[in-house]
């Protein structure tokens, strides 16, 4: 009886090999998408130490990453924002384009020492001003609007965070 159900199973599976295929490598590249998409919209992030304040932010560090920074997104976490790392220093100019709501810009040289701030900048269609500091910087940080004032940062000062290459 048991030969019989294997002979079956055989039989029937000789007969739909291909289907079978075929549904295996659908599951497969869908699964292989999802995870794809889910680490695009899941960018990691680290702990950052400015002023006395501690935020928990999403990293930046690829050219699409850096160009859209948090704009489009539809509110920030009162302890959330963005990091962003350039790679090199320069006077990178970050603009407010396509944000629904205000910023406190935050930019540090490669020491992570804070070169420039810029308070409340308000969300601009269409763009008019391109905020970049005077000094050279290779990190930006978005962060809540009040921050700056909340946390006491000013320049000069040192942040903490540590970024896995």
């Amino acid at each position: 009886m048991l030969n019989a159900v294997v002979k079956k199973t055989v039989s029937v599976l000789k007969k739909h090999f291909a289907t079978i295929v075929i549904i295996v490598g659908l599951v497969l590249a869908l699964v292989y998408i999802s995870i794809l998409f889910m680490t695009s919209q899941f960018k990691p992030t680290t702990e950052v130490r400015i002023g006395s304040g501690v935020y928990s932010l999403l990293l930046a560090d690829t050219e699409t990453e850096l160009i859209q920074g948090l704009s489009g997104t539809e509110s920030l976490e009162i302890d959330g924002g963005l990091l962003m790392d350039f790679g090199f220093d320069y006077t990178h100019g970050i603009w407010m384009k396509d944000m629904k709501y205000p910023l406190d810009l935050v930019w540090l040289d490669k020491s992570k020492t804070i070169v420039y701030v810029v308070r409340d900048a308000p969300p601009e269609d269409p763009v008019e001003t391109v905020y970049s500091p005077g000094d050279n910087a290779r990190y930006v940080i978005e962060l809540p609007a009040g921050s700056i004032q909340k946390s006491d940062i000013k320049i000069g000062n040192k942040a903490e965070f540590n970024i896995d290459v």
